[in-house]
């Protein structure tokens, strides 16, 4: 599994670090990934979806539901704060989306 990181030790900005996510998440719109989402009091939500589309201050992931086609978003700062994780299913390797802890 490879991961996206930031350069470790060095100080980033908190704009700069949630637009280094941004942009290592733009050349994956269209890829199936897999979300594990921290939705607080022990709860945690696993699905699978494609990475739909990616905004200035969000992104938005599809869900493979099987009745209803489901979108949620995120922020760039969930992936930062480690609330939600991002697995990204590319050709035969799995990539992680994470940022060191500075």
């Amino acid at each position: 599994m490879n991961s996206l990181l930031l350069k470790e030790g060095d100080y980033l900005s908190g704009k700069k670090v949630l637009a280094d996510i941004k942009r290592d998440l733009e050349p994956f719109v269209g890829n199936k990934i897999r979300l594990r989402a921290n939705r607080g009091r022990k709860k945690v939500v696993e699905k699978t979806g494609v990475l739909e589309n990616i905004y200035p201050n969000i992104f938005v992931v599809r869900l493979d539901e099987k009745q209803v086609e489901r979108r949620v978003s995120f922020s760039y700062a969930d992936i930062l704060t480690d609330a939600v994780q991002l697995t990204i299913y590319k050709d035969d390797e799995d990539i992680k989306i994470m940022v060191p802890n500075c």
